[in-house]
């Protein structure tokens, strides 16, 4: 009984870091259609800035990481001014490319500042034992974290305003700026919020991987597996993706080694896609 119970622990935890390295994608791309391949390098500032503030200012771990959400946010207002803002309306190649050459830059800037390894942060809160199996309470507190990333963006997008209009410029820009809306300003502001969750997932991943300036590429291919495989409806598509993906993953690394059960996430994205070309959430009513 407790081994089942540790396993079905570890499966959670496995959707839950694979939705919090995700959902940042989720809003760029899913709602805004821009191939952000820079996702890995946002999630790679957010977790550097956590560590700084843990190591050199003492911050609690997941209040760091809001601060790495913040780091990541006023990068993607830079971002969006100087690089994406040009591209609206364009191919979305277009917006692979730019985006492409963004992430090798900060990559090597990363690596110019802080080297190729990184002393990183401890994993905090300890652990827990469940019969003669133990586990990560940190690990553990990603569950209700990734739930509560969640419901906030799910607020914030179906209860305030900003919300009605970032779907509305997102769905049709024309018709938006003809009834006054500013799309570029909301634009901005969805691109910055991208962003500010990339960071805030770095953070929150800060103290269970290697923090380095290519710990996003370890991430980004997963990430735009689940969101693209979640489909249009970005955000209820991505969590059904993600405890797919995430589910068979954990079970499968659980099974055989880590990297058959990366091997499995993608070989699962791809019969999906085969049979499901428009993602789990093409026939679905809702569209968030």
């Amino acid at each position: 009984m407790d081994s089942i119970l540790v396993v079905a622990l570890s499966v959670a935890t496995s959707i839950a870091t694979l939705l919090i390295a995700s959902i940042g994608l989720a809003v760029i791309f899913g709602l805004m259609r821009i191939i952000n391949m820079a996702h890995g390098e946002f999630l790679m500032i957010g977790a550097f800035a956590t560590v700084f503030l843990v190591r050199s200012l003492g911050f609690p771990v997941l209040v760091a990481a809001l601060g790495g959400a913040a780091a990541a946010a006023i990068l993607g207002l830079l971002v969006e001014m100087v690089l994406i803002r040009p591209l609206y309306g364009r191919r979305l190649v277009d917006t692979l490319l730019v985006t492409f050459g963004l992430s090798l830059v900060l990559f090597q800037l990363a690596v110019n500042i802080f080297g190729t390894t990184s002393a990183g942060i401890s994993t905090p809160f300890g652990s827990v034992m469940i019969g003669q199996f133990s586990i990560s309470t940190y690990s553990l507190l990603l569950i209700p974290i990734a739930i509560a990333v969640v419901a906030v963006i799910y607020f914030i997008f179906t209860r305030t305003k900003y919300g009605l209009l970032a779907r509305a410029a997102a769905q049709n820009p024309e018709m938006a700026s003809a009834l006054g809306v500013d799309a570029r300003r909301v634009n901005q502001m969805t691109f910055m919020l991208g962003a500010a969750l990339a960071g805030l997932g770095g953070g929150l991943l800060a103290p269970i991987v290697a923090v380095s300036p290519g710990m996003g590429q370890a991430y980004i291919g997963q990430a735009f597996m689940t969101v693209i495989t979640g489909g249009q409806a970005f955000l209820a598509g991505t969590i059904a993706s993600a405890i797919a993906l995430g589910g068979i993953q954990n079970i499968v690394a659980q099974i055989v080694t880590t990297f058959w059960g990366l091997t499995a996430l993608f070989l699962t994205s791809i019969i999906i896609l085969r049979f499901m070309p428009e993602g789990l959430s093409a026939r679905w009513k809702r569209q968030l």
